[in-house]
């Protein structure tokens, strides 16, 4: 199995409008970062954990021809946006694309793209195969994922879980139980939006520390805002077994 990072920034990406800071005028081009979202590729299928704004440019990038699912950890804009450009898979296909999220996201979603879900479509409307998502494991294709329950300030969020692998992006706080939920894992991507504190992302010092309590010997950040600072500068100071995420990273499971 392999995992890519197609986008490991917040919001706003990197760089942001009208901002001239040394991270955005940055030419490395880790500095430079989508949205979030993260590809995972097994022997049988391929999915998506998030489709934000920039999915369309993330799944050119990334030479995807096939989407197996799009898995969704909440309903913000910025995870989501893409959705619409499914079209071109159900194009290839000639059949929806496998939807997976909880009751609250999915309603949002039918909500944002109102017209792909109107008794009478609009021709080349995208077309979603909706499944409801509880905290129980579920699959795609012969891939399992265990769903673990985060916040986001006051917002329910799912990471995922895949093996001795865990995702988790837009998150603040991990309950006692979603802790025991992680134990054993080796490898963790977790949201670091930047080094002050924020309402509702783990700021990178927060990151390192709930890292540690959750033991994982490898730990990459992703969500990450321009106010990190410069790529390889940051990963220089960083603890052993931490280091920044960047778009297109691979790690092979």
């Amino acid at each position: 199995m392999k995992i890519t990072l197609l986008g490991t920034g917040t919001s706003l990406g990197v760089p942001v409008i009208g901002c001239d800071c040394e991270v955005c005028a940055s030419s490395n081009r880790k500095d430079r970062r989508l949205r979030t979202s993260l590809l995972v590729e097994g022997e049988r299928c391929n999915f998506v954990i998030d489709a934000g704004p920039d999915f369309r440019e993330q799944m050119l990038t990334a030479k995807i021809k096939h989407l197996s699912a799009v898995v969704l950890t909440h309903e913000h804009r910025d995870h989501v946006a893409g959705l619409d450009d499914v079209r071109a898979f159900n194009w290839h296909t000639k059949a929806p694309v496998v939807l997976f999220g909880e009751e609250r996201v999915l309603n949002s979603i039918q909500h944002t793209f109102s017209y792909a879900f109107s008794a009478e479509k609009y021709p080349g409307v995208p077309d979603f195969d909706l499944n409801q998502l509880t905290e129980k494991p579920f699959s795609v294709c012969d891939i399992e994922l265990i769903p673990i329950r985060v916040y986001h300030h006051r917002l329910p969020v799912l990471g995922y879980r895949i093996g001795d692998f865990a995702y988790l992006t837009d998150l603040n706080s991990i309950p006692d139980d979603s802790m025991l939920l992680l134990k054993g894992i080796k490898i963790l991507i977790i949201d670091a939006l930047r080094y002050s504190p924020h309402i509702s992302h783990f700021s990178i010092t927060e990151a390192i520390e709930v890292s540690r309590k959750v033991g994982a010997p490898k730990v990459i950040f992703t969500h990450m805002s321009h106010e990190v600072g410069l790529h390889e500068k940051v990963n220089e100071n960083l603890p052993e077994g931490f280091e920044l995420g960047y778009d297109g990273m691979q790690i092979n499971l």
